[in-house]
């Protein structure tokens, strides 16, 4: 639970992370960052220390694909920040929760250019060139206010990174605590109408899935291969879905979307549906899927379904609800 005395803003933001899920932070301490630090141990959170921002990032990353959870960093002004956009960017192109912490400058020294030390000229704006959104937190009510938001759109919405920026003054004040918060709800398949594709797919005679990183977590990935069961079809996975259905299914195609025989097979098929995926250049390798099928997308964001890949039939919907209410 969050301390309920008052501490400096940033000891105050571990324990709110602790209390929202989060079991581990990555990254290195600093002068500008330090009351970051102040609440981690008290907190019970676990700190895995990097050489570099930028392994901090990758396993934060790397941790977030793995576990499930985001993945958090604190880094310092600046250098601090420039270091882990690299991973950032790698997280926004494959969808990946990460949340990164930073300082700043104090607030009167913002876009001052008064040669503060590790100043920029506008490294909000600069992160935000790698990140779903960077917003700057000038008092304690907005740090929580965003925290929270960051953790309800990694669950409810397409995970990508988030960065929240807070200056030191900000970060050293002492600050009330922020109280519980229920964890955001998946889109629900309650009102979810899947019956004209169900339909398609019990018609279809070679249907074929896709399935994207947005098929990856646990609860969801345990149903796709009963959806392939349950309808018959086949299924390619892009890379960010590896392992969404075991190697040893019979119709499991696996991650070989860029080879020419994938053409072939989507040349044959009667029916393909795309789920959790941007079907990317680095999975195809070539400008569409192949064959003239017609084509159906499930996603939770409306960019991909009305991306260059044509479809007859967009879906906004959650993965895992798409896939309940399927299998009926």
């Amino acid at each position: 639970m969050p301390s309920p005395e008052m501490k400096p803003l940033g000891a105050q933001i571990s324990h709110m992370l602790k209390d929202r899920g989060i079991d581990v932070i990555f990254g290195i301490p600093g002068v500008h960052n330090q009351e970051l630090y102040r609440g981690i141990e008290e907190a019970g959170l676990t700190h895995v220390l990097a050489r570099h921002e930028q392994g901090a990032g990758f396993m934060a990353d790397g941790y977030a694909r793995a576990s499930g959870k985001p993945g958090v960093c604190y880094v310092i002004t600046g250098p601090g920040l420039t270091n882990v956009m690299t991973p950032m960017g790698q997280a926004y192109s494959d969808s990946v929760p990460l949340l990164v912490l930073s300082s700043c400058l104090n607030r009167s020294d913002l876009g001052m250019a008064r040669g503060r030390l590790h100043e920029m000229k506008d490294q909000r704006a600069a992160a935000e060139t790698v990140a779903d959104w960077s917003k700057i937190a000038m008092d304690a009510q907005t740090a929580y206010q965003l925290i929270d938001q960051a953790l309800t759109e990694f669950d409810s919405a397409r995970p990508r990174p988030k960065h929240i920026q807070i200056p030191i003054e900000v970060l050293e004040a002492r600050s009330e605590a922020q109280g519980p918060r229920g964890r955001a709800a998946k889109l629900s398949g309650g009102t979810l109408d899947v019956s004209e594709i169900s339909a398609r797919l019990i018609s279809a005679r070679r249907p074929v899935f896709v399935f994207g990183g947005g098929c990856a977590d646990g609860e969801t990935s345990a149903l796709a291969g009963p959806v392939l069961d349950a309808f018959g079809a086949a299924c390619f996975l892009t890379y960010a879905g590896r392992g969404v259905v075991p190697s040893a299914h019979p119709l499991n195609f696996g991650s070989f979307l860029a080879r020419p025989t994938s053409a072939e097979i989507f040349g044959g098929a009667d029916l393909i549906i795309a789920v959790g995926t941007t079907l990317s250049e680095t999975d195809l390798w070539r400008d569409d899927l192949g064959g003239t099928a017609p084509l159906v997308r499930i996603d939770v964001d409306t960019e991909v379904l009305t991306d260059h890949h044509t479809a007859g039939t967009t879906v906004y919907a959650d993965a895992q609800a798409f896939f309940v209410r399927a299998l009926g």
